[in-house]
């Protein structure tokens, strides 16, 4: 989850890698570090505990200048986070930077020692950097000598591999962990993700699994897996983004909260006309098979498992398909059955989640109809390596914890499940016509209740002194109620946990005490009147209930219980809409707490390692 920036120009490539680091910072945040060769050959590193921040004021302390140069902000795995941890580590006249888990790295840390290195960090990476200059010494050029070392290390890599001896080149190498080859005129780059790139180029080159690259600063090489030259397609990037522009807002969370209505609008906008789905990603072939199938397997991580929760629902009562889901680091790992003609469609944000990946590589061997992404970046990784893919619209999201990338998965997940009933006769036009309706007003009624949010800041104050939260929902409430919670722990440090709230007597009630606040979706449902059964459970022990309550619901305030009442809105869009208040109230609880909202403790955006 680390981020990794190079550059190799004729000009100085100090700005340019203070600047990718600082758009790579939602990946890592422990430390950052960079080292830059100058034109007499001179090797400058500097590292810093902490935010990027840190690294840059070290930096403009000092001269530091040179045309090539690599850069680093981690997110730690080996080593806790400390300078003499942080990236670039070195060997001799070897300088590298790392994304990923070299797994044996223990054994070859001890292969080394035995070889006369010492040892200064805790890093894996630093036996990489070790192992380089061994296998150099050993002859053969700075490729092949990556060649000789990637075939001895085992787990996954993103590497970029500097020669302070040689400044006319780079090495890039992949396995399991996104790098992207920027190409200027003149001068290329290289990082994790191009929105570190924005600033120089717009042209770039996806490097594939187990590809090695030499850059030079006119020509990219690439050879593949196979040891064969490739070349792989060049795309230009119309992405926009401003890394340092939260607007009026005090954080990025907050904007990208607000930015929903918007965010929903454009991902429908395409999807709909006429009341009619259509799915232009979709070409026919893909209408083919999506009429085959009997079953839906759903791949995904954390709040897209959560998304894909809510989708089974869907899938299940209005398209008549059965649905399972499962989260990809347990998929990765089982024995499982492939059911007879299964689509299966794995959802993340940025389209780089290893057990994700690794769960659609490892699916792809089995007997599966096609694979489906449902996924916020058009060029990731999960995108390029499945059939078909439809693309979330929610722009580029920079707070750790996510907000519009889950509601616009939500968003797009319905119109599939719509799409996909259609085509097997199950939804009726007047059924899709309603679900149109419904989804065409959900933002408006978004824009609603965040015109409330003093509510949720009041509100907010009730939490500020408690250590744990239990959230309550029934049928496709019960993942919002997941997703609500796992908000509340990413961002305010809370412990939150969610049950369905028909499972109360079978454990969870033995947590039931005034110290315990209880949080209930209530949205205005065919399971209403069992909730209000719950409710009174709860209420006959003394909790301190917050029922966030369809406004036609039938609550009114009462000891030991506040309704926080909201606009109907449409069943069907329900979960979509009744996340947003709790993303607020999350938010309005972090900020009396006083964390770090953007960028929480021990966290990654992106998370590419396993």
């Amino acid at each position: 989850m680390c981020g990794i920036i190079g550059a190799i120009a004729q000009r100085d490539v100090v700005e340019i890698l203070l600047e990718g680091l600082r758009r790579l910072e939602y990946r890592g945040y422990d430390s950052a570090g960079l080292a830059v060769v100058d034109n007499q050959g001179h090797m400058i590193r500097l590292r810093r505990l902490g935010k990027v921040n840190k690294l840059i004021e070290a930096v403009n302390n000092q001269t530091l200048h040179g045309s090539i140069g690599i850069a680093h902000t981690r997110w730690a795995t080996h080593g806790e986070p400390s300078e003499i941890n942080a990236h670039p580590q070195i060997s001799e006249n070897i300088i590298v930077v790392h994304n990923g888990i070299i797994e044996n790295y223990k054994l070859l840390r001890k292969q080394l020692i035995n070889k006369g290195y010492d040892f200064f960090s805790e890093t894996d990476t630093e036996v990489v950097a070790h192992l380089v200059h061994w296998e150099q010494m050993q002859g053969g050029t700075l490729c092949e000598v990556v060649k000789r070392v990637i075939l001895q290390v085992q787990g996954s890599y993103s590497l970029v591999i500097m020669d302070k001896r040689d400044t006319s080149i780079l090495i890039a190498a992949r396995s399991n962990s996104p790098l992207v080859i920027g190409c200027g005129v003149g001068e290329n780059f290289i990082a994790s993700d191009l929105l570190a790139l924005l600033p120089v180029t717009r042209r770039f080159i996806y490097l594939e699994e187990g590809d090695i690259a030499e850059v030079t600063r006119r020509d990219i090489i690439i050879i593949n897996q196979n040891g064969q030259l490739v070349k792989r397609t060049e795309i230009e990037s119309n992405v926009e983004y401003d890394a340092s522009n939260k607007g009026t807002y005090r954080h990025y969370i907050k904007k990208e909260i607000y930015e929903q209505p918007t965010a929903i609008r454009n991902t429908l906008t395409g999807c709909l006309k006429q009341g009619k789905i259509l799915l232009n990603e979709l070409n026919s072939h893909a209408e083919t098979i999506l009429k085959k199938i009997d079953h839906i397997q759903i791949i995904a991580c954390g709040t897209s498992y959560h998304a894909g929760m809510v989708s089974r629902y869907w899938f299940e009562s209005l398209a008549k398909i059965p649905c399972d889901i499962e989260i990809a680091s347990e998929f990765r790992y089982r024995k499982s059955i492939v059911r007879k003609n299964s689509l299966l469609i794995t959802l993340s944000q940025s389209g780089e989640t290893a057990d994700t990946l690794a769960s659609l590589r490892l699916a792809k061997k089995l007997n599966y109809l096609g694979y489906l992404s449902i996924c916020n970046v058009q060029a990731s990784s999960l995108v390029r390596e499945s059939d078909w893919s439809l693309i979330t619209k929610a722009g580029i999201e920079i707070g750790v914890a996510s907000t519009k990338a889950f509601t616009t998965q939500l968003t797009i997940l319905l119109i599939l499940v719509v799409k996909i009933g259609c085509l097997h006769n199950n939804i009726p036009m007047e059924i899709e016509f309603e679900i149109i309706r419904a989804l065409q007003s959900l933002p408006n009624s978004i824009e609603q209740i965040l015109k409330k949010d003093h509510i949720f800041k009041k509100l907010a104050e009730d939490f500020s002194n408690k250590n744990h939260v239990l959230f309550l929902g029934r049928g496709n409430q019960y993942p919002i109620a997941m997703e609500g919670a796992l908000k509340l722990k990413e961002i305010s440090y809370i412990h939150a946990e969610a049950y369905a709230a028909g499972e109360l007597k079978h454990g969870p009630l033995a947590l039931i005490d005034a110290d315990m606040p209880v949080i209930v979706i209530a949205p205005n449902n065919e399971l209403l009147e069992k909730l209000k059964s719950n409710i009174e459970e709860v209420r006959a022990r003394g909790a301190s209930l917050y029922v966030f309550a369809d406004q036609y619901a039938g609550f009114s305030n009462s000891d030991g219980m506040k309704i926080i009442s909201l606009p109907h809105v449409d069943e069907i869009t329900a979960p979509i809409f009744y996340t947003i208040p709790l993303q607020l109230l999350s938010y309005n609880v972090a900020l009396i707490k006083g964390t770090d909202v953007d960028q929480p403790r021990n966290l990654a955006k992106s998370v590419t390692v396993e």
